[in-house]
């Protein structure tokens, strides 16, 4: 009898993974009906979403990064507003204010007014142009889920996830991203340039009558059950203690004279005095976090239920390259924080 209940958790188990798979796969595929090219950063940011996490996409402009949120919102058939972000902009342009409200009856009171971070999917556009005061008052809502205006917390919509966009070339009239925010985001993904066929694919796309709608993959009435429930699979994925220890260890190792690592040979130098080289300070423990989930989601999408070390490599760079503050000799030197993640996957010791 308890051989025959654990082959039916088994099977359960498997049908939970097809089915999560399943639907990462749909919604992918629908994005990409008008998303040409990018399939790895759509696959990113879907891991992000189920992970309960957010995302910083850095490109030039023109790339598609609004009509790529725009998609996942409509694949996901969840609700979608988007903020640009200029130096004017206040923390209540974004957070909601109160407002004076006439009842009618000779009385006034003041009434919330929502801004636009009461909404599902958020486009945080050219994120970098706000004063750090506005950005500042993204910290509460990416984090908590909630946000405080006249000393009263206001819970945000779930689900709730930001993409943030900035343009990592024209840099005047822009302000760097606070280290405590930059923290906040799961991933930092790239949109580079596309290539030569995808270029024309996107003429062809965008400069005639025939265009693409996309449609929810699961039905509107039942989309934050479905959501909740493939966030909740995900945190189900085993990790294996040797499994924690690898991530551990890279982590201890992009902090500056860190003796964590286990293999600490680069080319004939100590690791850790590169490290020490170029690195101001390391990752923090949501690196760790973010490693960790992400792992646990491209597990599941290879049909099984406990990440392995190559879960985490293939995603290790995603999630820490903005978590690394390299010093002003890495940028004489032109070190870049994917290079330095590299080489301590490289030796760190399985």
């Amino acid at each position: 009898m308890p051989n025959t209940d654990r082959s039916k958790e088994v099977t359960d188990i498997k049908k939970e993974i097809d089915r999560f798979k399943k639907d990462f796969n749909l919604i992918s595929e629908e994005i990409g009906k008008v998303i040409v090219g990018n399939k790895d950063i759509v696959k990113r940011i879907l891991t992000a979403f189920f992970a309960n996490g957010h995302v910083l996409l850095e490109g030039v402009p023109g790339l598609g990064k609004t009509l790529l949120v725009k998609s996942l919102s409509k694949a996901l058939g969840f609700d979608f507003k988007r903020i640009q972000f200029t130096p004017d902009l206040m923390p209540a342009d974004i957070t909601g204010t109160q407002i004076v409200v006439d009842r009618g009856d000779g009385r006034k009171e003041f009434e919330f007014s929502a801004g636009p971070l009461f909404t599902n999917i958020l486009l945080a556009d050219e994120i970098n142009r706000a004063t750090p005061k506005t950005q500042s008052a993204m910290l509460e809502a990416m984090e908590e889920r909630q946000i405080t205006v006249a000393g009263k917390t206001h819970r945000l919509r779930e689900p709730f996830f930001v993409m943030a966009t900035q343009n990592p070339i024209e840099m005047e009239g822009t302000y760097t991203l606070p280290e405590a925010q930059m923290d906040r985001f799961f991933f930092r993904l790239n949109i580079s340039f596309p290539n030569f066929n995808e270029l024309k694919d996107i003429l062809r796309q965008t400069t005639a009558n025939e265009s693409y709608a996309i449609k929810p993959v699961i039905e509107s009435s039942s989309a934050l059950k479905r959501v909740t429930e493939m966030r909740t699979l995900v945190r189900d994925v085993l990790v294996s203690s040797k499994v924690e220890d690898y991530i551990t260890s890279i982590i201890m190792a992009t902090h500056p004279n860190s003796k964590e690592i286990r293999n600490p040979t680069l080319d004939g130098d100590d690791i850790t005095d590169y490290v020490g080289r170029y690195v101001t300070y390391g990752a923090s423990p949501r690196g760790a976090q973010a490693i960790v989930l992400a792992a646990k989601v491209n597990a599941l999408l290879d049909d099984r239920a406990n990440i392995c070390y190559d879960d985490v490599d293939k995603i290790a760079t995603s999630a820490l390259n903005h978590r690394l503050h390299l010093n002003f000799e890495a940028d004489a030197d032109n070190v870049k924080p994917e290079y330095i993640i590299e080489k301590i996957l490289e030796k760190t010791e399985k």
